[in-house]
């Protein structure tokens, strides 16, 4: 049975999908809790609780591509992070999570 699942081109786009939800989860709950209120977006908890509650169920559901609305919606969810919000706080934070470093009086170096 799993054989058929891996030839099936349907299959492997709920992995990438599940895939691509559980990449930005991980980075949302990495990243600093500050940062997200420094770049004016919503709180980390909020991020938190959208992408995990959308792998959650995507996990738990099934992700089915072609007529799952809460698949659908979850991974617009974490298109938005990974366009939107990801870039800001990864800007403010020089994307090692913490301060901007390299920095001289004049800026940076």
């Amino acid at each position: 049975m799993l054989l058929f699942d891996v030839l099936n081109p349907f299959w492997w786009l709920a992995v990438v999908i599940i895939g691509f939800k559980l990449y930005a989860l991980v980075d949302a709950a990495i990243r600093r809790e500050d940062a997200y209120r420094a770049a004016d977006k919503k709180t980390k908890p909020f991020w938190l609780v959208v992408l995990g509650l959308s792998l959650g169920l995507d996990l738990l559901l099934g992700a089915n591509v072609i007529t799952g609305f809460i698949t659908l919606i979850g991974l617009v969810a974490s298109i938005v992070y990974m366009v939107d919000v990801r870039p800001a706080i990864k800007e403010l934070t020089d994307g090692r999570g913490g301060g901007r470093r390299n920095t001289g009086p004049y800026g940076p170096w």
